[in-house]
């Protein structure tokens, strides 16, 4: 469906049934596959044909989902995964193995950072953060010969500073190696990284795509654009035999379209099985289905919010990209010229105590571990999802420990305003 666009897609793409078969995609709600014969089943363990027999590593409706997301951002092929998280874990740990080194931007969400700066250090893969404003010189210098990937966000959770896409993706293919954009914040709707020179796009899928707080799970689509042969010093998991796979080299049998994705379930998903159940590979698709009509319905709450916000005496600050004078106003002009996402950030006078009082006032919204969603939500990263971080972490990322997430619904934007402004009172 290439040649349709973006709200097509979302509603049609990655399933097209034939004569008779059902016409929403169909739940395959089972472990395993039946063969007539051991030496069919066989082709498909040594990869010699394409099919299923066990859900741990593919299920038809996980990969009717994972096909439209990879439509949705332009890529070649995609996979669902258990979480976000997991996504994230996979796309990295595809590339970057124990010895490796990445470059990632230090403004990522807290479980993000947490992941690649203490639980991938124990697998002996080491990590450099650099800020997502820094120069092109100082980018430059966090390069080691052992660099295998650059990872960021597109819209940071909850920092929500903008990443200059162009800019990493530059430094990352001048070093031959790829870049990694979590793009769950805008969604493909506000923003295509793929377009932009990112080579693999991650999701959590439990935010905007699902849209409804439904089902946990995320997503990852290669572009297909990354030639892994070029540079096969630096891939060996792609570039050489995988001996767990009869001797198959993933980059020459299944190309710069597939290798990725082939390596990352036929080898990691076989061996973690992170994968996503097909009922919440279901109800993701029921929120692809909607995400072109709720995204601008999002970026109209969050726009709203941040300007009753930013002009009320009680708040020191707002971040949101979408405010003339917003440090990335300009760069999200170019990335997300409809709009980000409905999430905003706001520092109020009195800092961490000020925050916490005003959220145990609030009536409509909803204080959460949770963002991106029909309902409207908050709450404080540094005693919540950033609290393994300390002060200083929380400042380098971006986040004082003063900071309000505030994840703009579905809701009539007068009404959420009201309940801001009678908690601030």
């Amino acid at each position: 469906m290439s040649d349709y666009k973006i709200e097509t897609k979302c509603v049609q793409a990655g399933y097209t049934p034939g004569n008779g078969e059902p016409r929403q995609v169909p739940i395959i709600q089972s472990t395993t596959f039946k063969y007539e014969t051991s030496e069919a089943m066989g082709k498909l363990f040594d990869l010699e044909a394409s099919g299923y027999f066990y859900t741990r590593l593919q299920n038809p409706t996980n990969d009717h989902v994972a096909a439209k997301i990879a439509e949705l951002e332009g890529g070649t092929a995609g996979i669902l995964t258990s979480s976000g998280q997991a996504a994230n874990f996979f796309s990295i740990f595809n590339i970057c193995e124990n010895g490796g080194h990445l470059v990632s931007s230090s403004e990522i969400y807290g479980g993000t950072f947490n992941l690649i700066s203490v639980t991938m250090a124990k697998m002996g893969i080491e990590a450099t953060f650099v800020s997502p404003d820094c120069t092109p010189e100082e980018l430059e210098a966090a390069f080691r010969p052992n660099t295998k990937l650059v990872f960021g966000e597109t819209i940071a959770n909850p920092a929500l500073s903008v990443l200059d896409i162009e800019k990493f993706a530059e430094a990352a293919h001048a070093h031959g190696v790829p870049l990694i954009v979590d793009n769950t914040f805008p969604t493909p709707v506000n923003c295509r990284p793929i377009e932009w020179g990112a080579d693999i796009v991650t999701h959590s899928t439990t935010k905007y795509m699902d849209g409804h707080g439904a089902g946990v799970g995320g997503a990852i689509v290669d572009s297909g654009r990354f030639d892994w042969m070029a540079h096969a010093d630096k891939f060996p998991g792609l570039c050489t035999p995988d001996d767990s796979y009869h001797g198959i080299t993933y980059a020459e049998k299944f190309g710069m379209g597939g290798a990725f994705i082939t390596k990352c379930t036929a080898q990691l998903m076989r061996d973690f099985g992170s994968i996503q159940s097909p009922q919440n590979a279901f109800l993701l698709n029921l929120g692809l289905e909607s995400l072109h009509v709720r995204m601008p319905r999002h970026v109209e709450n969050g726009q709203a919010a941040a300007e009753f916000l930013a002009a009320h005496p009680k708040v020191r600050r707002v971040i949101y990209s979408g405010l003339p004078g917003d440090r990335y106003y300009e760069i999200a002009q170019k990335y997300l010229p409809d709009g980000g996402c409905g999430v905003c950030s706001f520092e109020l006078e009195g800092g961490r105590d000020a925050a916490q009082k005003f959220m145990k006032k609030l009536r409509l919204i909803a204080i959460e571990t949770h963002v991106a969603d029909a309902r409207s939500c908050c709450l404080n990263p540094a005693t919540s999802t950033h609290r393994q971080m300390t002060d200083e972490q929380l400042a380098a990322a971006g986040i004082p420990a003063g900071l309000v997430r505030l994840s703009c619904g579905l809701e009539n934007k007068e009404d959420l305003i009201a309940d801001l402004e009678q908690a601030l009172a």
